[in-house]
């Protein structure tokens, strides 16, 4: 990938980058560093460089697993950084029957389902917490390279008794554990979001050939930050004019 070849950019370089990059797993940023070997700069919220990509620079932040750490590092990005356009880069697992390894989902709508309200109307908290996203940022030539869907996001892996029920109910085919955390909270501060999951593995009835084995899980995060850092390469021109 020429992309793996461009030369580094010192982040004191680009003091304000138009695009941040957000990365929330351990594993995910892991691979990135595998495929990109760049210093890391520390934060307290996360790790962060910027690298030029297609001939632009773009900070790289890693965000951390979870809601928790995905809101607050938001947050932090949003603030310390203005960037004009975040896009949360990572993996997802797939419904069966639904999504297959190696899809590419550009979120349409992002809904935190692990939200358990028992003296009031549970649809209305879900809904506090529902974000519908503007995709009108990506790249209409890349449109055919990613599939407009629902992601629902809980701090939880998919649970394979949940997924009819996830599907059904929320008419969504993945599944993640930050990206309704990005998006809240983008949204929150009008800042644009794009969100793209590759679908690393899928859960069935009898889960997935992930659980249990993050060598899988690894091996599937490869496959997919491959991918999305092409496509991340061929849409960054586009966002800089």
């Amino acid at each position: 990938m020429r992309w793996l070849t461009l030369s580094l950019v010192a982040a004191c370089g680009h003091a304000s980058p138009r695009v941040a990059v957000l990365i929330s797993a351990n594993t995910e940023w892991k691979v990135l560093h595998e495929m990109v070997r760049e210093e890391d700069r520390r934060s307290p919220l996360g790790e962060w460089f910027v690298r030029d990509v297609a001939g632009r620079p773009v900070l790289f932040f890693h965000g951390g697993w979870g809601k928790i750490a995905a809101a607050a590092s938001t947050q932090y990005v949003i603030d310390r950084w203005r960037p004009e356009l975040l896009v949360n880069l990572g993996t997802c697992g797939g419904f069966a029957g639904r999504a297959a390894v190696g899809d590419v989902i550009l979120a349409a709508k992002t809904v935190v389902y692990d939200i358990v309200e028992a003296m009031g109307d549970p649809d209305e908290a879900i809904a506090d917490y529902t974000t519908t996203l503007d995709t009108s940022a990506w790249p209409a030539a890349l449109t055919g390279e990613v599939r407009h869907d629902v992601i629902v996001s809980g701090d939880r892996d998919l649970q394979p008794a949940d997924v009819p029920r996830l599907a059904e109910h929320f008419h969504a085919s993945v599944g993640d554990w930050e990206s309704g955390a990005i998006a809240w909270t983008a949204h929150r501060n009008a800042v644009p979001v794009l969100i793209l999951r590759g679908v690393s593995d899928v859960v069935g009835p009898s889960g997935s050939v992930t659980y249990g084995s993050m060598e899988s899980f690894e091996a599937g995060t490869r496959k997919v930050l491959a991918r999305l850092l092409t496509l991340l390469e061929r849409a960054v021109p586009s966002w800089y004019g």
